[in-house]
């Protein structure tokens, strides 16, 4: 069982900066991925990021490339999602969510989500 956790979340300017973390625990029986969704008030949730540590592959949405790239700390077990040059549209609750397998861009490949953090950007 994986327990995810999301902070960093909070209200900023359009061309701003947030640095979201999500911190995982719990015992899991095997090596599982990390990824980003963002879910926009009366829209599906979507993938955001994601990272192949083991290649060193990040996959984007087409959105946020170039802006948003993903890091991680091993040893604290928490991955972050840096997001700069921040757009009125990237309002959304972002959530990370942990996968075994799977299609990385198909929220149906994640069995553990967090709770999400709130990310509001003003024009």
């Amino acid at each position: 069982q994986v327990q995810l956790v999301e902070s960093g979340g909070g209200l900023v300017q359009a061309g701003g900066s947030l640095r979201l973390s999500c911190k995982a625990s719990g015992r899991s029986p095997g090596n599982y991925y990390i990824g980003w969704f963002r879910q926009a008030p009366g829209k599906e949730r979507q993938f955001v990021a994601s990272k192949i540590w083991s290649t060193g592959v990040t996959h984007s949405a087409d959105s946020v490339k170039g802006r948003f790239t993903i890091a991680r700390d091993n040893a604290e077990k928490v991955v972050y999602l840096q997001m700069n040059s921040l757009l009125p549209e990237d309002t959304a609750i972002y959530y990370c969510a942990a996968r075994y397998g799977g299609d990385i861009f198909s929220t149906s490949s994640y069995g553990y989500w967090g709770q999400g953090t709130q990310v509001t950007v003003s024009s």
